[in-house]
């Protein structure tokens, strides 16, 4: 019996063939296109200073399941100390179209709100996010902002008091902060007051840039300062070494805010731990990738805290610390 096949059957049976493997490979080319979420960072300091907390936050994100390079893109901007920049770097994060900015300081976040108010914005270290109009409340943000608290107005006492417990003899404190960044004055308002309960005078040294640090060291000089606390600041944090060369030049014990000051020669650091700080805003981040509303995240408060005291910068400068100071310290540099 002979079999005789048509033109138009092999036609109908190669388009049903191609209709076949063409449905096949529509999942695959979907899987190809996907979207890459896009994190961006915003950073008032320079990158110098941040290695630590950026290596902690990406590490956080692999454990999470996010690989940067493969699954995840991270664009970083550093401001290097120079606020005025902070708002421009923000822009470009929003043209580059984030799916989140991470704004660790008090700067960073009024930048990006100013220039985003729908993109997801995740702060790591702002004193009060409350009082700087940053959320409705710690439990219920209600915004595109959420993040973490550090706490830092209610820190400036024990500060204070750590000072005075390593340094018993002081009777005058300079107090290093910048009028510009909003959450300073809640921390002068709050270090005054801690001052004031323990029977120091407290010396304001007011600095907005990088030009007032000169003025501001002679104003301590002339008033007579005993000691000196830094607050966490990103200009601060950039000319970190101007600041810690003056201290240890003019032997005056230092309390900062930031972990890089002690490593790199500064006396005394009483502050949250950064680096949990910036895991546990890969989790933030996580979770807004995964569909949450910052305005249903609520601001978490730090959950571990460093004392650091650096007996060569004590020796330095012709310290003794207490040892009941020294046995209240996490870690000692020797």
């Amino acid at each position: 019996m002979r079999v005789v096949t048509s033109r138009w059957s092999v036609v109908s049976c190669c388009f049903v063939l191609y209709a076949m493997l063409f449905a096949l490979c529509i999942p695959a080319q979907a899987q190809q296109a996907k979207k890459v979420p896009r994190i961006g960072i915003l950073f008032g300091g320079s990158s110098s200073r941040y290695s630590v907390r950026v290596e902690a936050f990406r590490q956080r994100l692999k454990e999470l399941g996010y690989i940067e390079g493969k699954n995840i893109a991270i664009e970083y901007r550093y401001a290097d100390g120079k606020a005025d920049r902070l708002l421009s770097l923000a822009t470009e994060l929003v043209l580059l179209k984030v799916d989140v900015i991470v704004a660790p300081s008090t700067p960073g976040v009024l930048a990006a709100k100013k220039a985003t108010s729908t993109i997801p914005i995740v702060f790591v270290s702002v004193g009060d996010p409350v009082a700087s109009g940053f959320v409705a409340s710690l439990a219920r943000p209600g915004g595109n902002v959420t993040g973490l608290t550090n706490f830092s107005t209610e820190l400036s006492g024990k500060r204070v008091e750590l000072l005075k417990e390593a340094v018993p003899n002081i009777s005058r404190v300079a107090f290093l902060w910048n009028p510009a960044n909003p959450s300073h004055r809640l921390l002068w308002k709050e270090t005054h007051a801690a001052a004031q309960a323990l029977g120091l005078q407290l010396q304001s040294l007011e600095v907005r840039s990088s030009n007032d640090f000169d003025s501001a060291f002679e104003t301590a000089l002339r008033e007579r300062a005993q000691a000196l606390i830094t607050p966490p600041e990103p200009l601060f944090n950039t000319h970190l070494k101007r600041i810690v060369e003056f201290a240890a030049k003019n032997r005056l014990p230092a309390m900062y805010a930031f972990t890089e000051a002690v490593d790199a020669g500064g006396l005394m650091l009483y502050a949250p731990n950064y680096a949990d700080q910036f895991r546990r805003a890969a989790t933030y981040v996580d979770k807004i990738l995964k569909g949450t509303k910052p305005a249903y995240l609520p601001v978490e408060r730090p959950t571990k805290f460093e004392f650091i005291i650096n007996l060569k910068a004590a020796k330095q400068i012709g310290l003794t610390i207490p040892p009941n100071v020294l046995a209240q310290a996490d870690r000692i540099i020797k």
